[in-house]
């Protein structure tokens, strides 16, 4: 079983102090591959094999927590062991937005732009902070091209494809087209039961394969969340003397299914934040009315529920003044059908999401 690494990588000369740091545990090789991310990790491997050649901009598109930030350090890291005086900048979307903003404040341009446009490779985590944001978007393009047209490496990571960033420039957009798309999915079973028996060889923990496949099958979504539940099992078998079995592993995992929020808080906060979102009141979600706008929040609620709570079919139709099962599915399979086609909709999904748990 391969153990975490630290990779050091010394500033190259004129490089500001800070940029070059320590990177714990991100290499290719404890990146556990599988068919839902074979491809994004064959593209950076391939990226740093021939960097600013065939996948440039090398785009990774995904969901939170399913590795995007792992690849790109490991990316960093490669380039870096290879040769120490390859200037990599690895800097996450809404810093690069703040810097810029900073720059202009200061009156320091100049060595904003000297900063990104004299590298080698420039690596940008959670791009998607770049919509809406007008001025940094048109500074970025020409930082893009200057550095494309050197034949310097670009990766991007963002948590949708670039067709659904909104707002951002056609011009933009196209550019981080022009290279290589790879999405990261979800991990399937078996790359589930990787990453938890990986992580607990990485603890010197041992995990009896029936509490491994119990967190397989329960926790689906998210990696941090799958490794998460492997340290707590850890934590509470070291510090509390609990053996690990199935029962330690539904303790520790039932906050997590929820993004540690009870289940009955989080379902009234996708009430109150769907309701804010559409203009409603929540007694209107709540009630039988068919309006157009209130049917659509309904189910956008009924379809949040289902996706992020773990509560039963015939519960949420509960919640809905007794739905039943046949009427919560249609609601549910209507929001899907919509995502594939609208991307408007999945990105106000991902708001409102987003405003349950910073609520």
């Amino acid at each position: 079983m391969l153990q975490e690494t630290t990779v050091f990588a010394p500033p190259p000369p004129d490089e500001p102090p800070g940029v070059y740091t320590a990177v714990e545990g991100y290499t290719f090789e404890n990146f556990i591959v599988g068919s839902s991310n074979k491809l994004a990790h064959a593209a950076c491997i391939a990226v740093t094999d021939t960097p600013g050649d065939a996948f440039n901009p090398l785009f990774v598109y995904g969901g939170s927590g399913l590795g995007k930030t792992h690849l790109l350090f490991a990316v960093r890291n490669q380039m870096c062991r290879k040769d120490p005086a390859c200037r990599v900048v690895y800097v996450k979307g809404e810093d690069f937005v703040n810097e810029f903003v900073s720059s202009i404040g200061t009156a320091t341009m100049s060595k904003f732009r000297e900063k990104y446009r004299l590298l080698d490779v420039l690596l940008i985590d959670d791009v998607q902070f770049l919509a809406g944001k007008v001025q940094t978007q048109e500074e970025f393009f020409h930082t893009f091209n200057t550095l494309y047209e050197a034949k310097k490496q670009i990766v991007l990571t963002s948590d949708r494809p670039p067709k659904e960033i909104m707002p951002l420039e056609e011009r933009l957009r196209t550019r981080f087209e022009w290279g290589l798309m790879a999405d990261i999915q979800p991990p399937d079973y078996e790359t589930r039961l990787a990453i938890i028996n990986r992580k607990a060889a990485s603890l010197n923990m041992v995990i009896s394969p029936e509490v491994s496949e119990f967190i397989a099958d329960r926790l689906k979504k998210n990696i941090r969340q799958i490794e998460g539940a492997v340290k707590k099992l850890k934590a509470m078998h070291a510090l509390e003397g609990y053996e690990i079995n199935i029962d330690l592993a539904r303790e520790t995992i039932k906050d997590v299914l929820s993004d540690n929020m009870p289940t009955g808080v989080l379902i009234e906060r996708i009430i109150a934040a769907v309701s804010e979102f559409y203009g409603l009141a929540s007694e209107d979600l709540l009630s039988a009315k068919r309006k157009a706008d209130v049917l659509l929040a309904r189910q956008t609620a009924i379809y949040l529920m289902r996706e992020n709570t773990g509560i039963s079919l015939k519960k949420i139709g509960e919640i809905f003044g007794g739905k039943d099962h046949a009427t919560v599915i249609n609601s549910v399979r209507r929001i899907e059908k919509e995502i594939e086609v609208d991307p408007e909709l999945k990105n106000a999904l991902s708001e409102i999401m987003s405003n349950v748990r910073n609520t």
